[in-house]
């Protein structure tokens, strides 16, 4: 988003009229009169919630891109995540029996996400959602449908949807599970009775392995292998994105050379893979050849930087056992 644009909405979520409460908006209740009607909600009810319910102009700021884009510093971004912890052992070696994730992989996701609960967010989830989606454009859609998934939640779990706390962006728990994902991949891994992500260590170990078993993660698969590359077909490679396509050995006949690490390595597996640049401004920008396993990270969250970071730290985790 331009820098321009950016400013225009902070300057008008700062100073429009309607940022004293969403009761009385009327694509607010155009959103309750579809809840009513798809969802069978008391619209009166609801209606309630959202008069209850301010703007939180912090949500807009956090989730706003930097002014400039163009500073991503793939060593700042791993610096942040990527020091050793030790969570859960037993639930990690059952989630890891029972879908086939890595405990490592597990543990890592969960400490990239909140630092192993230290950072699980404390903004009113409803607010927070409620203020993206309709007040936050350029992704008001998909909050818009977390705001939905976080009413049936609620709904599910007989609790007021005034209830839940979580990050700026309506994430949940030790995993940060947006709303969706917590009604269709948590689990209740401790056998209680009841599905806990916020001090369940259980549930949150079981859920992220549930989520992981379905985006596709491949047992004793390969994640990534670093590599240095050169050759005229880079920048079309990193082009096609994260989505693994290609055979090493089709990266060679497009003109990529892996120098000190051949495309015939045994490093190296012979499956659809990726080239991932880390960028880091001011100095090299490191390759890895992402596979299977590494894009089902990103489904996770969708960044290469993140699916790094991960792998990166499951790999100190399982080092230091």
């Amino acid at each position: 988003m331009k820098p321009l644009l950016l400013m225009s909405l902070l300057l008008l979520f700062a100073s429009s009229p309607r940022a004293e409460t969403y009761g009385d908006r009327d694509d607010v209740r155009a959103f309750v009169e579809e809840m009513h009607d798809k969802h069978g909600f008391d619209a009166g009810r609801l209606q309630e919630f959202f008069r209850r319910t301010k703007p939180i102009a912090a949500v807009i700021k956090a989730i706003m891109p930097p002014k400039d884009p163009a500073v991503r510093s793939w060593h700042n971004y791993r610096g942040r995540f990527v020091e050793a912890k030790r969570i859960a052992a037993a639930e990690l070696a059952a989630a890891e029996a029972r879908f086939g994730v890595p405990s490592e992989i597990i543990a890592a996701i969960i400490g990239v996400e909140t630092i192993y609960g230290r950072q699980m967010g404390r903004f009113g989830t409803f607010a927070a959602l409620t203020t993206l989606a309709f007040d936050y454009p350029p992704r008001a859609e998909l909050f818009r449908r977390e705001l939905e998934e976080l009413l049936l939640l609620a709904r599910e779990e007989n609790r007021s949807p005034l209830a839940y706390t979580g990050s700026y962006a309506g994430a949940l728990g030790l995993p940060q599970f947006l709303p969706s994902s917590r009604r269709r991949f948590a689990i209740d891994f401790d056998d209680d009775g009841r599905i806990d992500l916020a001090t369940s260590a259980a549930d949150a170990i079981g859920s992220v392995a549930n989520f992981m078993a379905a985006h596709g993660w491949e047992k004793d698969g390969p994640i990534a292998v670093s590599v240095n590359v050169a050759g005229a077909g880079v920048q079309a490679l990193i082009e096609e994105g994260i989505a693994p396509q290609r055979r090493p050995w089709q990266l060679e006949a497009a003109n990529v050379t892996f120098a000190g690490v051949g495309a015939g390595d045994t490093a190296i597996a012979d499956r659809p893979a990726a080239l991932i640049d880390l960028i880091t401004p001011g100095a090299a920008t490191e390759y890895r050849l992402g596979y299977g396993n590494f894009y089902a990270i990103t489904r996770y969250n969708r960044s290469s930087f993140y699916a790094a970071a991960v792998m990166d730290l499951a790999a100190e985790l399982r080092a230091s056992e």
